[in-house]
């Protein structure tokens, strides 16, 4: 990336990590700290997980948890801006002036806002599910992001964020809203599948928990995840997505976390059985985690540290959110 890059990206405080959210996305995010200098934001987004009822005290402890995880993976509040959502109101602020802006025809189309109004209750789905694009929205154009790091299913709603802001500046004649450009995070062999059914996404929403690999998992939970993954009748090892996705999925995230090709795993274990690329790869995963577990222990002894990180962040964001905030008031006529 060339010029002066603006970085941020979100992630639900579902609690812990999974292994897919790790290879995915996170890893991404350490390296790009690396490249952006001190233009790279990552958000805890708490009001988007109110979209869906959470508990209180379980949704409180899960900022934490995220947070603390965030850090042990290599997030790094030095080199990022890392803070609660919540705690920066200007997110809420924007969100409705862009709202004003943003024809609920746009929102009609989003693949995810149809996917849901088919299989939920309809009487249970509420506005906040409906209108969240727009604060997803706000929140890159808050910080006048230039880049965003997301899954492919996730560009349908950067697309309307470069919308909204074209829509806005167009209206107001000014190139007040950069249009932001995406990071594919999810490169070849790092869209991380289910255990229990390789043709979906790995997810903390699949009530299985086999399903998945949580980074603070045991040795023994690592080891049975995998040895009880889903594969098929052949034992040979090959990396076949479309005809042998669980085998497939077992090589890519062998590749993800050793360094190697897909190709040179695969070279790895030929004349070997599906057995010993599991046994392979319950080694490499757990040996992988290790470090990042030790930290994770490390950093939940000083609570006190993580709230402060948090506040810190929290008005470092505000500094850049004010900006902007006030900018678009004086544009519309309100400021």
């Amino acid at each position: 990336m060339a010029g002066a890059q603006r970085v941020f990206s979100g992630i639900q405080p579902s609690g812990v990590p999974h292994l897919g959210n790790y290879i995915g996305a996170i890893r991404n995010w350490v390296q790009l700290q690396k490249t952006c200098g001190n233009n790279v934001m990552y958000s805890i987004v708490d009001l988007h997980a109110l979209t869906v009822h959470q508990a209180p005290l379980l949704l409180k402890r899960n900022i934490k948890n995220m947070t603390v995880c965030l850090l042990a993976c290599g997030i790094d509040p030095k080199q990022s801006i890392v803070f609660q959502q919540s705690q920066v109101p200007e997110h809420c602020e924007l969100m409705w002036l862009l709202s004003c802006q943003t024809p609920n025809g746009w929102l009609n189309k989003m693949t995810q806002w149809k996917s849901k109004g088919a299989t939920d209750n309809k009487s249970f789905v509420n506005i906040g599910l409906y209108a969240y694009p727009i604060l997803m929205a706000a929140d890159i154009l808050l910080y006048k992001a230039t880049h965003i790091p997301v899954g492919a299913d996730q560009l349908q709603h950067l697309e309307l964020t470069c919308d909204i802001a074209h829509t806005f500046n167009s209206r107001y004649g000014v190139e007040f809203f950069p249009k932001p450009q995406p990071l594919l995070s999810e490169g070849k062999n790092q869209r991380i599948m289910s255990l229990r059914n390789p043709l979906q996404k790995m997810s903390k929403s699949d009530n299985q928990e086999m399903a998945r690999i949580d980074i603070t998992d045991t040795p023994d939970q690592v080891h049975n995840k995998i040895r009880k993954a889903v594969t098929d009748c052949t034992s040979a090892v090959t990396f076949e997505p479309e005809e042998r996705p669980g085998v497939s999925n077992l090589v890519s995230m062998y590749s993800a976390l050793s360094g190697k090709t897909t190709d040179e795993v695969v070279e790895d274990f030929t004349g070997k059985e599906t057995v010993e690329l599991k046994d392979g790869l319950t080694q490499v995963i757990i040996s992988y985690l290790k470090p990042i577990q030790e930290k994770i222990i490390e950093l939940e002894e000083d609570e006190g540290h993580i709230e402060q990180i948090l506040t810190d962040g929290a008005r470092r964001a505000r500094e850049r959110a004010s900006v902007t905030i006030r900018g678009a008031k004086e544009l519309l006529g309100i400021n």
